[in-house]
């Protein structure tokens, strides 16, 4: 058998998981629930376990496992160490080297969102491009910086969190992380809910979105219906967010802007706005930056994590 690596996208609720060849086709992808229980400690035996199976389900000797990448929900130094993952319970701890010493793979970690948008450079919708910015627009705001093919992760692992730009001085209501005013609060999948009832509040201009639940999918829909409110909300977002992204285009100078998550099923029309903001405000030398969909969906996270060890 030729040689193969398993990519690991861990998430609150499930870790989804991957074996491919090393070409990056996948031959083989489950999941498994994620234990947060106990703080967590679970999560990694689990893992280690699940993949064993799975090398005893395919005849798969160790010797022909190139290696592990795993992507994990908060900040990861270059050496696998995460400095915390709330969501999991997960304190201080070098999550490849534990990992390793439970599978006896070699295994490399790093933050999900990065590894998302290594992934869709890869194989998605940055293909054939070297630096790319990936925004991820779900329940927050997350990024990843892919310069030259290689992720960019900083000191702390915490390079790419762009949800936390600060992005309004007049916010009074508080972010997740403690601070105000940040573009997670603005451009996120509930920060365009939050847009949309307050323009409903001070505005009694007459509009669909009154007489139904807000959700990002709603205002969007109601944009391409043209909806004079919904529009209004739109330019907002889009001020905010395009305006965000080129100030990280001035650090990163991406040759494109990839947009996923849940809130980028809205479709093209969403770049539009996005991009209509960051033209008036780009550096001259960042204006030719491309504005394309996230293709990858869940498995970017998989593809990405393979990706790592490749």
């Amino acid at each position: 058998m030729d040689k193969v690596c398993f990519g690991i996208d861990v998430g609150g609720t499930t870790v989804k998981l991957g074996l491919f060849n090393l070409d990056g086709k996948v031959l083989d992808k489950w999941e498994i629930i994620t234990r947060t229980e106990n703080n967590g400690e679970y999560i990694l035996q689990d893992i280690a376990d699940s993949l064993k199976l799975k090398m005893k389900e395919k005849s798969i000797d160790k010797s022909k496992v190139a290696g592990a990448g795993i992507g994990v929900p908060g900040p990861v130094k270059a050496d696998g160490t995460i400095l915390k993952a709330a969501n999991l319970g997960w304190g201080v701890f070098n999550v490849a080297k534990t990992l390793e010493n439970l599978t006896g793979i070699k295994v490399k970690a790093g933050n999900d969102a990065n590894v998302a948008a290594l992934g869709e450079m890869w194989q998605g919708g940055g293909r054939g491009c070297k630096n790319v910015v990936m925004v991820t627009l779900g329940t927050g705001v997350g990024g990843g910086i892919i310069i030259d093919g290689e992720i960019v992760a900083g000191t702390n692992g915490a390079a790419g969190e762009i949800g936390h730009i600060h992005v309004e001085d007049d916010e009074t209501e508080v972010c997740g992380c403690g601070k105000k005013g940040c573009l997670e609060q603005m451009a996120s999948a509930t920060g365009v809910v939050r847009l949309a009832k307050k323009a409903m509040e001070v505005s009694d201009m007459p509009s669909s979105l009154r007489n139904q639940e807000i959700s990002a999918k709603s205002i969007f829909d109601e944009v391409k219906a043209k909806d004079s409110l919904a529009i209004e909300i739109a330019e907002k977002f889009g001020k905010y967010l395009g305006t965000a992204l080129c100030n990280i285009a001035v650090v990163t100078d991406p040759e494109v802007f990839v947009i996923g998550g849940g809130v980028s099923k809205a479709g093209t029309i969403l770049l539009e706005y996005i991009k209509k903001h960051y033209d008036m405000h780009a550096f001259s030398a960042c204006k030719s930056a491309k504005f394309t969909l996230a293709k990858l969906g869940n498995d970017a996270g998989i593809i990405g994590a393979a990706k790592l060890v490749l």
